[in-house]
């Protein structure tokens, strides 16, 4: 258990929460069929693992690097708001006894979001796996255009948390934390690997929060 005592849990969401590569990789397959000109393999689960936790004109520039930046780009607002209605309507893998984390954590810590997606993602987690009553607020790149660090800062001040942590799986979601002056625990089950002298605490499950954080 961390003997510390935090005002709120900010979470990331893919490789935290859920993973939703495989339903991802459909989606945007279905609308690259639309688009012959683009010059690239069908994209499978394996091309997403290097790009989980980057902003999405990133992840763009990784996917299709022959394609000038506004081509790029395009298609990927073109790629995120078709993904967006995807999962709404078909949800991704949640993690083993994820709701029950999240109410058992929520009686104790108000529960946030923070995510370096399009706007609308988040929103799709919480429509497809009814979500909605767990969280207070959420942030997100396509909102603020800014870092992750900076992210959390502004969800912070928004509602006047002081001390929270932040919850992850990747150094980019560590560093976050860092920028935001906060304490993070990484997720180790989730996609990314983080050195030790970066986090708190570590967990193999989600369900272990509770033993560490209550």
């Amino acid at each position: 258990m961390i003997d510390k005592m935090y005002d709120g849990i900010i979470f990331d969401l893919d490789g935290t929460m859920w993973d939703t590569r495989k339903p991802i990789c459909e989606a945007w397959n279905i609308i690259l069929e639309k688009h012959p000109q683009i010059q690239r393999d069908t994209i499978v689960e394996n091309d997403l693992n290097a790009c989980m936790g980057l902003p999405m004109y990133d992840i763009a520039a990784r996917l299709f690097p022959d394609e000038k930046e506004e081509v790029r780009n395009a298609l990927m607002d073109e790629l995120c708001a078709f993904e967006n209605d995807y999962l709404a309507e078909r949800g991704g893998i949640l993690y083993p006894e994820l709701a029950d984390t999240l109410y058992a954590l929520g009686r104790k810590y108000p529960l946030y979001i923070v995510s370096n997606c399009q706007d609308g993602y988040i929103e799709s987690f919480l429509t497809a796996h009814l979500m909605s009553d767990f969280f207070k607020d959420t942030e997100c790149w396509g909102r603020t255009f800014l870092s992750k660090g900076e992210s959390n800062r502004i969800l912070m001040e928004r509602n006047d948390l002081k001390n929270p942590v932040y919850v992850g799986d990747t150094a980019g979601d560590a560093k976050s934390a860092k920028d935001a002056g906060i304490d993070f625990i990484y997720a180790a089950y989730g996609f990314g690997e983080v050195s030790e002298d970066r986090y708190v605490a570590a967990v193999d499950s989600f369900s272990e929060l509770k033993c560490i954080l209550l």
